[in-house]
């Protein structure tokens, strides 16, 4: 039985060992094939966090410059990390506590039209009694 089992254990490593290798090779066929189709006017990011614009690749000496807000650097194809798509922002003031949208100025408008008369009575009558309070 013991035999049986760490044969079993062998077959499982030696699984694993081969999936793991095959996407890894996947992994970097992927890679090469980005930086082989780099073209001019593509946003790229280093591996260095740099941020720019592709201006020329040569394939021959495998380098690319790109242009960094005004600067053009030079980098070798392995210094290209991935195509930059810049993150999409959502402002603190746009969302609630929560982080679901907050109604559009408009919509406010239109939710403070329908209050009724009486609630809104009630609650000036509750500020007033509120600001005598604070005033003695």
């Amino acid at each position: 039985m013991d035999i049986v089992f760490i044969a079993l254990l062998v077959v499982v490593m030696g699984g694993m060992m081969w999936w793991q290798s095959k996407k890894s090779k996947e992994q970097q066929k992927k890679v090469k094939d980005f930086r082989a189709n780099l073209k001019p006017g593509t946003e790229v990011i280093t591996i260095g966090q740099i941020i720019g614009k592709v201006v020329s690749v040569d394939e021959q000496y495998e380098e690319i410059v790109i242009d960094s807000e005004g600067s053009l650097l030079r980098f070798g194809f392995n210094g290209i990390s991935r195509e930059y798509v810049r993150p999409a922002y959502v402002s603190d003031d746009e969302v609630d506590e929560n982080g679901n949208p907050l109604p559009k100025d408009e919509d406010a408008d239109k939710d403070q039209a329908q209050v009724p008369v009486e609630s809104a009575v009630t609650a000036a009558a509750a500020g007033t009694a509120i600001a005598e309070t604070d005033a003695e």
